[in-house]
Order: C-alpha cells, then structure tokens, then sequence
C-alpha cells in the first residue's frame, strides 16, 4: 500500500508544476521580456534569455536575476545590475559614458514596454544605468506591491500618480537624482515603507501623516527644508538625517510609542529635546548628533527605554549634566556625547561660555536669516511685478506687430490672388470664422505626439487586419488607443529630408485646424531613421469616422443606402463650409486640398466630414512647385487655388450624375468648370460677406444658415445647364 501511495505521489509532482506554475507565458509576455532586453541594451545578465523558446519561468533564480510567474504572466522581475560605482556627484540629464544607458535609450518607451507586464506585483530594476524622468505612466502597473528602481539616473519630479498605486507596499526610490518638489504621498493603500534617500529632492513642508499603515520612513541625504515633516504614529524606523530640517523637534514626535529606531542627525534642529524620545518602551537607536540643539537635559529629569543600545547627542550646545541613564557606566549602551558643553571632565567639551555665544549666535543667525527672508521676499515681489510688466509690454508690441503682418499678409493676398474675387472683408473676418467653427469642436481631446509603440500597440504591429486602405497620401489603419477610442492612422512616406524640427512646425500647423467638417488630427509620430536621423516616416492619427466616403453613397450598386437630392446638398453644403474655412478661416489659408468624393466622410449622422486636408505642406509636390516657380517658400500656402475650384466642381459633378459618367467627363469639362466655379465661390464669398455685415452690427452670427442660404440661392442644376 504504501508502494502505491509513492507511486502516486512522485506521478502527481511533475503535474503540480504545471498546474501551479507556468509552464509556458502568454506570447504578449514574452515579447515584453525580450523587449526590456532591448531597451537595456543587452546586459550580460540577460544572456539567458535567447528568445521567444526561452522558458522565462524555469530559469533558475540568482542574485542578479530572478523571474517568478503565475497563470501565464510574470509576477515578478528583479535585475540587478553591475554598472561601475564610480560616484557621480551630479547629473544634469544627459548619458554619461560607461555609467547610463545609451542617448539611444528612453525611459517613456521603457515604462511602456514595462505596462504590458500586467500581472506584475513586485519589480526591482537596480543599478542598470536607467536615466531620464520617470514617466506618470507607471502608475498603469496597477497590480505592483513592490518597486525598486534604486542606484539608477533618474531625476526630475516624482509622478504624482504613483499615489493611484493602491496596492503598493514597498517604494524604493534611492540614489537617484530626483531633484523636484516631494509631492504629497496621499495613498489609500497599504504602502509600509517608503524609501526615498541620497536624492536632490529639496522641499518642504511635508505631510506623511496620511499613511497610516507606514512602518519605515527613510528621506536621508536630500536637501529637504523647513521643519520636520508630520508622520504617522505607527511609524518603526526614522531616518531624515543629512538634510537641512530646522527648528524645534515637534510635539508631535512624542507620540511615536512603537519607534525604534530615529535618525534625525546633521540637521540644523534647536532647543532642547523632548524626553520623551529617550524613554520610549521600544527605541534602541536615537541619533541627535551635529543639529543645534541647546538647553539642559538634567532639567527632565530624563529616563531611558529598556531598550536603548545606542545614543549619539554629540556636537550640538547641550549645557549641565549628563542624565544618569545615559551614563556610560550604566548598562551596555554606547552613547556619544563630545563636542557639547556638558559639565564632564575630559570627555572633548566645550566651555559653557561657548555653547553659550553660540546660542546667540544662531539666534541673531536666524533673525538675520529671517529678515534676509523678508527682504528677499519684498525684492522677490518687486522684481516678478517689473517682470511681468516688461513681459506685458513685449506681448502687446508682438501682439500687435503680428496684427499689422497678418493685415499686411492679407493685403497682400488679396493683390495676388484678385483673380479669386476674395473681398479683404472676408479675409479680415478670418480670425472670426476660426472662432465661430471651435463651437463644434470642443469635445475633441487636444492634439499631441504618439510614441511608435503606441501606435504599434494600437494597430497590433500594423497587422493587416488594422489596413483600411491605400491612397496618393499612403497607407490607412484603423487602430484602438489604450482608452478604447478607436481612430484611424494614416502613414505617410517621405522622399525628402526633412529637419525634425521644421517638420515638426508643419505638422502643429496641420494639428491646430479645427472644423465641424473636418476630420481632427488627433496626433502625430515622426520615425527617424538611426543611421543620419533622418524622417523616414510620418504617422498621423486622425478621429474614426465610421461610415465610408461620399462616393460609396451615390453609386447604385453601394451597399447602403443611397443618398436622396436633400442628403446630397447637405453633404455638399457642409464640404463648401469645410472648404471656405481651409481658404479664409485660417492665415495664410490652405488651398491645395486634393478634394475628392473619396475623401468626404460621413460619420454617424451622415455629417460630411472632409479628410487629407493640407497634406501637401508635409508633401514633396509643393515645395517643388514653389522651386518650379520661384515662389517665396512662406507663400507655400497660398497657392493652387484652381485645384480646389476644379476638385469641387468634379465634386457637385458627380454628386448629380454619378462617378463613373463624370469620370468619361472629365476630359472635356475642366477648363469650363474652372472658371464656372470661380464665379461659384466668388457668389459665395459675396454672400457670406453681407451675412458678416449684418452679424457685425448685431453682435451674433449664424454662420450655418448664412451657408444654405447662400448656397441654395445658386440655382447649380441650370448652371450645369447652361455650361
């Protein structure tokens, strides 16, 4: 019987592996994993994992690297490090050879790649070279009770979302160069020790008393001021040594029953200690050592705690006697008390009359220092007021030299292009027809930079399940934001090369148009290639507009429904909107806007939205045509205006006769629609003009209705007629 029971035991151990561990992790896991190696650059203590056969889950453990896993996923990542401990006093946020990370290195994309580990509860990544400031999103690791990302380069604040961490246990965050302000820790989690030494960090007042549940406090070697920070009373360990903390130790320290341990040492603290620090039931070390502390301990009437070890009130201006208890003669306790003015013989005192001036002298210290404080802050004062007027001043000259360029730009433009028949009213109701339109837009999120990972994430690596389709403009996806809003990311190729940072200029210039009728540029990604820096490619990311273009709704063989005359003007009325504001509602205007019925979108409410609008800024046709025609390149803009006649005509062509007849068409009819729809826009404008005219003097404007009216009051059927 008991053969058998062995039997099945040593059968049931190999299965209890695989049930309770992991044999194998999720691929998303893995991918994570060889993805840190990468962005680490390849530490000889990852040379164990080879690639995606690697088995991360049965490595055996060390003591620089350690991987534990539970139902597919890692719970837990330790790599130790062995960058060179060469001290480096400061750091001012560049890599330094042999001691960071590459320049190569990015601690946003590192912190990215680190969310995908979900399941992660402890992580310690230390002394690895990490460098850079540590990013709010790492509070996405929601699952984290311990982090240690200690002996690295990181500096900069501390995110103020690390409070969002509720599971959080443990922080350590020491030797780093975090050199900002302490945020207020406000948890309402099980955080018990938090670590934070041999920072910059340099704020003060600070408030801990929040943390309930804290066992272990340790803000040695910063620069942190003011007064000791408030903490909580079930605090073990204290260390706040090494800083610049002054004034009295507070009343409040004297409820700290369950210390055992406190460090307060090389400060700048004053007056006498309480005694109560001396006797409570569990201290054993207190270290006063190198403050300023004054006054006579014998007048207490001090006892000690049973268990104090070790007393350190050495070099501070205590005067009289040394309380009994901290005799040295009485029990095994070492205590430290040189450098005072204590009435003992032999034992590097003082004489009274020193600890005496140097009372004085720290008082008249701090009334200088108070007084300097005072005067500083009056001239502080003083000094922001001429600031803020002389910034004053140089806004309203740049403010108003801008107004008279944009007035200067606008006549100018209207002698060039008299041909297009804009009035300079219009153009000078400009800036009020980009205020007007902002009403429709406002609940769309502000335009900002992906990272190629986001966007990697987003279309899950560009898969073809994600393609939309391909146009003159490059490739479409449709992607999925961490947020779950779903938007569509177009990838321009580029042949020239371009500087970053004038990039950059166009493509904020493209972000800032907002328009009912335009699809939003959501955000941008520009990848460099490594080896010149150059752009290789341009990603844009736009909102999602489900329901297809004009042109699927006007053939017969569409899959939806066809649009009826009253859907068709609407959609019209609102691509001619979306076209005035690309030529007048914004300075200098766009008006190379490749308009097609492809590229009128419909969203939910059949609301025509237009896309691939002004690309041809980021594009090479323009800027050769300007080099063709020696045109000043601040006048890219302003520029084929006929293009956009001509686009729209096809347009109202189609819309009335459908795309494959006004495809045989086009041949013949461009020259007569180019100075048809001249005359077209050119009502318009009119029209419009005299609605601004009456909206100036009533103060409100109308502008949707002042469009179908003007629109409908153009009999387009007959002009078709007739031409």
């Amino acid at each position: 019987m008991e053969n058998h029971s062995l039997f099945f035991l040593l059968l049931w151990l190999p299965w209890s592996f695989f049930i309770l561990g992991d044999p194998q992790l999720l691929n998303s896991q893995t991918q994570a994993l060889l993805q840190l190696k990468k962005h680490l650059e390849y530490p000889k203590q990852l040379d164990i994992w080879y690639d995606r056969r690697t088995m991360f889950c049965f490595l055996p453990p060390s003591s620089k690297v350690n991987i534990s896993c539970e139902f597919h996923s890692v719970t837990e990542l330790k790599i130790m490090g062995d960058k060179p401990s060469i001290e480096v006093t400061d750091f001012h946020g560049f890599p330094i050879p042999n001691q960071t990370l590459s320049v190569s290195f990015s601690m946003d994309s590192f912190v990215t790649t680190l969310t995908r580990l979900t399941s992660l509860k402890v992580l310690s990544l230390v002394s690895l070279g990490i460098w850079g400031p540590l990013p709010n999103k790492i509070h996405r690791l929601s699952s984290l009770e311990c982090l240690d990302l200690s002996s690295n380069f990181l500096f900069g604040s501390i995110p103020p979302k690390v409070s969002t961490m509720v599971k959080i246990q443990t922080l350590v965050l020491d030797d780093n160069f975090f050199n900002d302000t302490v945020h207020v820790f406000d948890f309402t989690s099980n955080l018990t020790s938090l670590s934070l030494k041999n920072n910059k960090l340099k704020q003060g007042p600070l408030d801990f008393s929040s943390l309930t549940h804290l066992k272990v406090l340790d803000l040695s070697g910063n620069r942190l001021y003011s007064h000791l920070p408030t903490i909580p009373k079930g605090l073990i360990m204290v260390s706040l040594n090494r800083n610049s903390f002054n004034g009295e130790i507070p009343t409040q320290y004297t409820l700290l029953t369950h210390l055992q341990h406190l460090d307060i040492s090389f400060n700048s603290l004053i007056r006498i200690p309480p005694a109560s620090l001396f006797s409570f039931p569990n201290i054993s070390s207190l270290n006063l050592a190198s403050n300023m502390l004054s006054g006579s301990l014998g007048y207490y009437n001090l006892t000690c705690g049973n268990n104090l070890e070790f007393v350190d009130i050495s070099d501070n201006r205590l005067t009289g006697s040394l309380p009994s208890c901290l005799n040295s003669e009485s029990g095994n306790k070492v205590v430290n008390f040189s450098g005072n003015c204590l009435s003992i013989d032999h034992h590097h005192q003082h004489p009274l009359s020193y600890c005496r001036d140097e009372v004085h002298k720290d008082q008249s210290t701090q009334n200088a220092n108070g007084l300097g404080v005072s005067i500083s802050l009056i001239v502080g004062i003083v000094v922001i007021i001429v600031l803020l007027g002389i910034a004053f001043v140089i806004i309203c000259r740049h403010y108003c030299h801008r107004r008279i360029s944009e007035q200067h730009l606008l006549h100018k433009s209207v002698h060039e292009n008299s041909a297009t028949g804009f009035s300079s009213e219009i153009l000078n109701n400009a800036r009020y027809i980009s205020e007007t339109t902002k009403l429709g837009t406002q609940s769309l999120p502000p335009c900002r930079s992906f990272t190629l990972e986001e966007l990697n994430q987003a279309t899950n690596n560009f898969d073809n399940s994600a393609f939309l389709g391909e146009g003159s403009y490059g490739k479409l996806y449709k992607g999925r934001l961490e947020g779950g809003s779903q938007v569509a990311i177009r990838c321009l190729p580029t042949t020239k090369k371009y500087w970053i940072r004038n990039l950059k200029l166009r493509l904020d210039m493209l972000a800032k148009i907002r328009h009912p009728h335009l699809v939003a540029i959501l955000g941008h990604c520009i990848e460099v290639k490594q080896d010149d820096g150059c752009v290789n490619r341009v990603f844009l990311v736009y909102e999602y507009i489900p329901n297809g273009n004009f042109r699927s709704y006007l053939s017969e063989n569409c899959v939806g429904e066809v649009l009826n005359w009253s859907e068709r003007l609407a959609v019209l009325i609102g691509v001619c909107k979306a076209v005035q504001f690309l030529h007048t509602g914004v300075i200098p205007g766009f008006f190379h806007n490749r308009l097609k019925t492809n590229n009128i979108l419909l969203n939910e409410h059949r609301m025509a939205k237009l896309n691939d609008y002004g690309l041809s800024i980021i594009s090479e046709e323009t800027n050769n045509n300007c080099k063709v025609k020696g045109e000043d390149p601040k006048s890219w803009q302003m520029t084929r205006l006929e293009d956009d006649v001509y686009s729209f005509g096809l347009i109202l062509l189609e819309t009335m006769i459908g795309p494959s007849l006004a495809a045989k068409k086009e041949g013949t009819l461009r020259d007569e629609l180019v100075g048809s729809f001249r005359v077209f826009f050119m009502q318009i404008e009119h029209l419009n003009s005299s609605m601004f005219k009456q909206a100036g003097r009533a103060r409100k404007v109308d502008e949707p209705s002042g469009f179908s009216y003007s629109l409908t009051r153009i009999n387009i059927n007959s002009d078709f007629n007739n031409k």
